[in-house]
């Protein structure tokens, strides 16, 4: 299986919308909101401004279709308020119409933000394709819903896959399907626990997903902090994708998983960061070269070790070493030692070849 997958992959970089993302770009950043908006729709667009003046690459939300993905048999993954009765209650207060979606994607796009949204149902990927997706965000869960990946593979953007719940059999029969369908393709290493312990967020995967299927491979995180997104990014991540909360006394059961606006400004600092750092590798001789100044400042030359009158016979004794490394170097001590001083020389200042007869 991974053979056949590895000879299907066309090209490693891939474009979302008009931003590449893969080897050589800065790691594409997603804030996820998902359902931090708690059914406002306000609230919703204010996510949208805050993601694009923290420099985020993309917002993302979910699509949710109460009838069409969930029954009342559906239980809490966390039970958090007393407002809904049940789940299907909640996706029902999460849904906004399709004129809304239109009108927070048209707002993303006005602020420079690639619009996503990951839908959970093949009506909300419709739904989504009359609006246009730059590219179709598979959460953990669908990972293995076949209708849903036919119907997002139909309008020709890129699939960024999350593999959260997944085994490596079942991400493999993920990749083949997509890569059948000939779409450009992402793998994100992702541990559907929230938040996720460090032990569990799984960094090495994102380098193995690389290799494994010749495509950009990155993180999506829920543990609620910068260090793994900071880390993925070190070790050449591709794309990070992160849930957002304007402060983390907010409502809802994401909010422990997510991190806040400052702390996602961070986060796309250091992309810049981390980008600038891997496209300009350095030569250490080129280096010290072009530190030829600094070295000579910090590096010593040869000193008496007291004040000495002319005449005095120079031995090994009497020489120390010194700051600035402009004069003698201490390579050359064995022709100092036995020639006389042919003038006075203080301790404060270095040896020079006038001073020796």
């Amino acid at each position: 299986m991974q053979q056949s997958i590895e000879s299907k992959g066309k090209n490693d970089l891939i474009k979302i919308g008009r931003v590449p993302v893969g080897p050589g770009q800065p790691t594409f950043i997603v804030a996820e909101v998902a359902q931090a908006h708690d059914g406002s729709l306000g609230m919703a667009h204010a996510f949208i401004d805050a993601a694009a003046d923290a420099g985020a690459d993309a917002v993302k939300f979910q699509t949710h279709i109460a009838a069409e993905e969930s029954t009342l048999d559906e239980p809490f993954r966390v039970r958090f308020s007393d407002q809904d009765s049940t789940r299907y209650a909640y996706w029902k207060r999460m849904e906004f119409t399709a004129e809304q979606w239109a009108k927070l994607a048209e707002h993303a796009r006005e602020k420079g933000l690639v619009f996503l949204s990951s839908p959970f149902s093949v009506s909300a990927a419709r739904l989504l394709s009359n609006i246009g997706m730059d590219a179709w965000k598979v959460g953990s869960g669908e990972v293995r819903s076949e209708e849903l990946l036919d119907e997002m593979g139909k309008h020709g953007a890129p699939i960024l896959l999350s593999t959260g719940m997944s085994t490596m059999d079942e991400v493999d029969q993920s990749v083949a399907r997509v890569r059948n369908k000939g779409l450009p393709l992402a793998v994100l290493q992702c541990t559907s626990s929230y938040p996720t312990p460090f032990e569990k967020v799984g960094l090495n995967v994102i380098e193995e997903f690389k290799h494994r299927y010749r495509c950009p491979a990155g993180l999506s995180d829920h543990s609620g902090s910068v260090y793994p997104g900071l880390a993925a990014m070190a070790i050449g991540a591709d794309l990070l994708e992160v849930h957002i909360v304007f402060d983390r006394r907010m409502f809802g059961p994401d909010v422990p998983a997510s991190v806040t606006l400052e702390e996602l400004r961070l986060l796309v600092e250091a992309k810049t960061a981390f980008h600038t750092m891997f496209q300009n590798p350095v030569n250490k001789d080129e280096a010290a070269r072009d530190l030829e100044r600094m070295r000579t400042l910090f590096m010593k030359s040869l000193a008496l070790i007291r004040d000495l009158p002319a005449g005095t016979l120079v031995s090994e004794e009497m020489l120390t070493l010194k700051k600035p490394g402009t004069g003698i170097p201490k390579s050359e001590i064995d022709r100092i030692k036995g020639r006389r001083l042919k003038r006075d020389v203080s301790s404060n200042r270095l040896i020079t070849w006038d001073d020796l007869e």
